[in-house]
Formats: C-alpha cells, structure tokens, sequence
C-alpha cells in the first residue's frame, strides 16, 4: 500500500443516465426553456408555435412536452391520437406539422385523457430517463415547454441538461404580470440560466375592420417590465379568434394561419432567436 486513495467514484444508475443525456444533447444546437410562473398565458401555444415557426425558417426542431400532468401540445399540434415509439438507438420524437419532432409524456399514455399521477421523486425519475432515452438526433433547436411554476420538472431538468442557452419567460398583460416576470427571472437567475427575454401573449387585440387596437387583458406593461429586469421585451404577440377556432379542428393554428398577424410575430420572435443562438 502507497497510503493513496485508490477508491474509484462510484457509477450509479442515475449517473449511467445523466451522461447518456449529455451526450444526445451534444447533438442539438440551441436548447431553450419555455417558462410561465403561473397557468393561463398561454405559454403551451408559444412553445408549440415557436417550434413550428422555426421549422417553417428551415431550422431542424424538436419540442418537448415537460408539462407532464397538464400536458396540452399534442392537442395544439392536432397530435392527440399520435403514439412514440421505440427504434434501435432509442424513443423516436414522433413525427409533427413542418416536420417537427414532438415529445410528451402524454404521447405514450393508453388514453390522452390518463391522468398522471406522480410525486415528487418519480416525476424527476420519468424526465431524466425520456431525455437519456429519446433518440433526439442532430438538431438545431430543442424547445422544451415546461409546466407553470419553478417545481420538480424545471429544477429537473435544468440540472439535467448541460448547455442551455437560455429561457424565454411567458407572461400576458393583467395585474398579476410584475410578481410572475419576478419570480420567474429570479428562479432562472439563482438556477444560472440565461433569460432570453420576456414574450407577452394576449397583448393586445387588433380590430380587423378599424385596425383600432384594444387592450382587453389590462394595458400592456411588457416594455416596463423589461426594463424593470433588464431583460428584453422580445415579442407582443396579439389575440386572435383564429386560436380557439384552430384548437376545435385540432389543427395547429400557425399551420392555418400563418399569414395572421400573430403568426407573423411569433414567425419574427423565431427569426430574432436564430439570429442570436445560430449566427
């Protein structure tokens, strides 16, 4: 004996996978967190939609549905009744509108409507091993929707993929905005994550026959906001009847109106995004 230690770090399941997820996700480009500090903003329609504007741009896409017990993307995507499946090197995303590959819990469920009934520990348990698993292949954007709030699934994930570039923080205009913005910027701060900037959804709703525009959520406070938290204000993204219209015929609404003025900006917000994580 040379009186050095000798013992070897011991390799544990978990580790076997968390550098499983490090090397699949060496192979994308630009990660980025899509992130609401409460329900309601609409952030599972800017996820879904960001992902098929970049698409749209050429870019290779895949989203991950992270929002396992309110899980609303594959109804967004008019891919409720679509199934994941397993191939040689792993789960394949299945295949989305624009090509898009789409991953969700939800997607491997008997029924859409299972509910998913986890706690704590075995949530964070499901999340490391989808991301190890997924053969996410050679991308130029991962867009990971994750559920309102800073729990489980974000804290998870965050600690679990190397390499983020950053996060887009959802938040529409009513009284409650400045508390959600803080909260949610202060957790990504504190977790070392960059913020991308702030998109507000619902900002306004512009009258088609007038062009008069109307603030029907409370007047739009993004651009103070932003500059309250030194964050950009990186898209005002309008209200439009089309959305709700788009989600009955359970096709995505970016696909059928892509010419609308929301589509526009959300088609803009991806074209900023490109330019900055890409060029």
């Amino acid at each position: 004996m040379n009186g050095e230690n000798t013992l070897k770090p011991r390799i544990t399941p978990l580790t076997l996978l968390l550098q499983a997820v490090k090397e699949r996700m060496s192979r994308v480009r630009a990660k980025i967190l899509v992130i609401s500090g409460k329900g309601g903003v609409g952030k599972s329609f800017i996820s879904s939609s960001l992902a098929l504007a970049l698409a749209d741009l050429k870019y290779s896409v895949v989203l991950l549905d992270a929002d396992l017990h309110g899980s609303s993307i594959p109804i967004l995507l008019g891919m409720d009744n679509v199934k994941l499946y397993a191939g040689e090197k792993g789960i394949l995303p299945a295949t989305g509108p624009l090509g898009i590959g789409v991953v969700s819990i939800n997607l491997m469920l008997p029924e859409p409507d299972t509910p998913v009934i986890w706690r704590g520990p075995l949530k964070s348990k499901a999340i490391i091993e989808l991301l190890a698993k997924v053969h996410w292949g050679d991308r130029d954007f991962l867009i990971i929707d994750l559920p309102p709030g800073t729990g489980d699934e974000a804290l998870t994930i965050i600690q679990s993929i190397h390499g983020l570039n950053g996060a887009l923080i959802v938040t529409a205009p009513n009284i409650l905005s400045e508390v959600i913005v803080a909260k949610a910027i202060n957790f990504l701060r504190r977790s070392g994550i960059k913020v991308l900037g702030i998109v507000e959804n619902m900002s306004y709703f512009k009258c088609p026959e007038t062009g008069k525009v109307y603030y029907l959520l409370g007047k739009s406070s993004g651009e103070e906001l932003a500059e309250k938290y030194n964050t950009p204000l990186l898209a005002k993204i309008p209200l439009d009847p089309s959305i709700p219209e788009a989600i009955e015929k359970r096709k995505p609404y970016y696909v059928l109106y892509r010419e609308n003025e929301a589509a526009k900006a959300i088609r803009e917000l991806a074209e900023k995004l490109a330019r900055e994580l890409l060029s």
